[in-house]
């Protein structure tokens, strides 16, 4: 299936997949690529994100690095929230899901205790950022 990837995610995509979920830019920083189906145009679309583990599942940050909107990956999987992440050299299927109160807070709380950077984008918007679990599927 032809997959759309920005310009900008492209060589960070070819690396993930050429040495198995490593990327030298994120070292130290669990990545995942995150595939989605764009709500308007059907296009399969490929993001590599920085995820926090949520038990078995995965968590991921519309941070879109402290942007005034959500990403449109954010959009496309409100969308279509059952899709797949590649994790390492393991393609897995997940449903997505916004986490919100308590968990979200927790979850949010720990992304920006071990990622600083998550806490200088939550300075840098207005907008609350989504916290998105990405929950397995069996």
């Amino acid at each position: 299936m032809s997959e759309s990837v920005s310009d900008w995610n492209r060589d960070v995509v070819d690396e993930f997949r050429a040495r198995g979920g490593k990327v030298a830019a994120f070292e130290g920083r669990p990545l995942l690529l995150l595939h989605s189906k764009g709500a308007k145009s059907g296009t399969q679309y490929v993001n590599p994100l920085v995820y926090l583990p949520a038990g078995d599942d995965f968590a991921v940050f519309g941070s879109k690095a402290g942007g005034p909107t959500n990403p449109d990956w954010y959009h496309n999987l409100w969308a279509n929230p059952d899709t797949v992440v590649e994790v390492g050299t393991e393609t897995i299927r997940v449903r997505a899901r916004v986490a919100e109160g308590e968990e979200r807070e927790q979850i949010w709380d720990e992304q920006k205790r071990v990622n600083p950077n998550f806490a200088a984008y939550e300075e840098k918007t207005t907008r609350p950022i989504p916290v998105v679990v990405l929950e397995r599927v069996a």
